[in-house]
């Protein structure tokens, strides 16, 4: 039988038990015509009618709660994109994301850093901590690997460190972007312990911080242009774009490529500096 726009989810449902070993989940493995859980197996699992998730696999349970996927979702020991995917096919939206502040970045990452030689690239996690950064990033922006690691966060070096704060052409416009786009990405992410704690401390030691998030501001970091004042260049614009990391909603990576007028520069102060070896 073709499976058609109402019985996605059932079909999704019945390959992914189909393809759990029982004897994992303490079921025996005994007189089994089909592979995999039983429906009321899976529904035990979940903590739900058996009746109620049969009709479900039928497409006759009507819209499932959101609390009624998480528990079909661990019962089924799906992945995170699983997960996503049952939402999307039981609600038709992604569901709420779950994340942890890591502390370092895949090497994979770090090679794509890497691998742009010219233009400044870092990699940020859901506290907006700066994890990673290339070479080209040191000589344009801050050189990071000077910093000790509680030093390299977005909104620490914006309002506590005085070289970055010099820098910004228009600080209080950066910064109130700056806020407004944290604001933003946290709420997307769902407020984290380690994020409020971060506001309170900025809020503590800055008074211009605490006014600002005081106002209630919400952007997307999206893409722009930035204006520097560089220690060797003079005035220096550059223009960035935002990317998510695919599959790690706590990771963000910024990149900030030379703008046409000052590209020339920008190049060769990057070649005349060399990367470590």
């Amino acid at each position: 039988m073709a499976i058609t726009e109402e019985n996605l989810l059932g079909a999704f449902l019945k390959d992914r038990r189909a393809r759990l070993d029982p004897a994992t989940f303490g079921f025996s493995s005994a007189r089994r015509r089909t592979p995999g859980l039983r429906r009321e197996e899976v529904a035990q699992r979940a903590n739900v009618s058996a009746t109620w998730y049969t009709w479900l696999e039928q497409g006759r349970g009507g819209a499932p709660s959101t609390e009624a996927l998480e528990r079909i979702a661990q019962a089924l020991a799906l992945t995170a994109v699983e997960r996503e995917h049952l939402f999307l096919l039981a609600q038709h939206r992604l569901p709420a994301l779950r994340y942890e502040v890591t502390e370092s970045v895949p090497p994979q990452l770090q090679r794509v850093l890497d691998a742009m030689v010219f233009s400044a690239a870092i990699v940020t996690n859901a506290t907006w901590d700066i994890l990673a950064w290339n070479h080209a990033a040191t000589v344009v922006l801050t050189d990071y690997a000077a910093l000790r690691p509680e030093q390299r966060n977005v909104l620490r070096m914006m309002f506590t460190h005085r070289p970055v704060r010099e820098a910004q052409v228009d600080w209080e416009s950066v910064a109130r972007f700056v806020v407004a786009a944290f604001r933003g990405n946290t709420a997307r992410l769902g407020t984290s312990e380690r994020a409020q704690s971060l506001v309170e401390e900025l809020s503590r030691s800055s008074p211009e911080f605490a006014a600002m998030w005081r106002d209630n501001d919400v952007r997307n970091y999206g893409q722009g242009r930035k204006y520097l004042h560089h220690a060797v260049l003079g005035r220096i614009a550059l223009e960035f774009s935002s990317f998510a990391v695919d599959g790690r909603p706590d990771l963000s990576m910024v990149v900030y490529n030379p703008a046409a007028e000052d590209a020339e520069r920008i190049v060769a102060l990057i070649r005349s500096q060399a990367a470590p070896r």
